[in-house]
């Protein structure tokens, strides 16, 4: 009678812990599928807000919607801030923009202070958004900070300037490549690395960076035939481009 017993008090239980294990997982699931909606909503939505924040005050009062509307118009400062910025754009492409930003240098390189800022800034901005940089487009390993210990880096360019020449004289065929930090890659450090101690893969930098961000958590499918497939098609529709040219 007691077995009996027990034996009906544990088959309540164990229906119990399996409905509180259903909707923990319906509750898991729910914050997967609502997380990322909700957290790239509210990112755009303030992104916009900030930008509408600062040029809104600066549009006249007669080309401002909100000041004849009786409803505020999300968006519309940061539809003037890209307008602006493609007519500067467009303006400077020009021989008289090219004049004006030219004596604009050479007005801030008489600034002991503010011309070390600017130089860097634009060197930084010319590098990431020029569309022939080849800069972070790939992602590699190297071992660190010790041997049998591996980094993901992006790499970045072959090693330029003074660093080069003054490796050369080691006969080392070296490349700089960005370390990122976990959670943040936005941080890290610049490593000038041999050439042979970098091992290259074939995730994009997009899939690179999602790895970091996850702390190895979301790592990227790998098809290796289909990687290998991909590449000696690449590999040859080159071979002939340089044989045509």
């Amino acid at each position: 009678m007691e077995t009996e017993d027990a034996e009906r008090g544990a088959k309540p239980q164990r229906r119990h812990s399996k409905a509180g294990l259903r909707l923990r997982n319906y509750f898991l699931t729910g914050i997967v599928v609502a997380a990322p909606i909700g957290i790239t909503f509210y990112l755009t939505w303030a992104f916009v807000a900030w930008v509408d924040g600062w040029v809104k005050p600066l549009i006249p009062h007669a080309y401002n919607p909100d000041n004849y509307l009786p409803f505020s118009v999300p968006g519309f400062g940061l539809i003037v801030a890209i307008f602006l910025l493609t007519m500067l754009g467009f303006l400077t492409a020009n021989l008289v923009g090219r004049t004006i930003v030219a004596y604009g240098e050479l007005l801030l390189d008489r600034m002991p202070l503010v011309r070390n800022l600017y130089r860097a800034l634009k060197q930084i901005f010319e590098t990431a958004l020029s569309q022939s940089s080849r800069s972070f487009q790939q992602v590699g390993l190297i071992e660190y900070p010790r041997r049998g210990l591996w980094a993901l880096v992006f790499i970045a360019t072959d090693t330029k300037g003074e660093i080069a020449e003054r490796l050369q004289e080691s006969d080392t065929d070296t490349m700089a490549v960005f370390l990122p930090t976990t959670p943040n890659p936005t941080s890290g450090f610049l490593l000038i690395v041999p050439r042979q101690d970098v091992i290259l893969l074939d995730m994009t930098v997009e899939e690179g960076a999602k790895l970091v961000i996850s702390a190895g958590l979301v790592a990227p499918e790998y098809h290796r035939k289909t990687k290998a497939l991909a590449r000696e098609a690449k590999e040859a529709a080159d071979d002939e481009r340089e044989a045509a040219e």
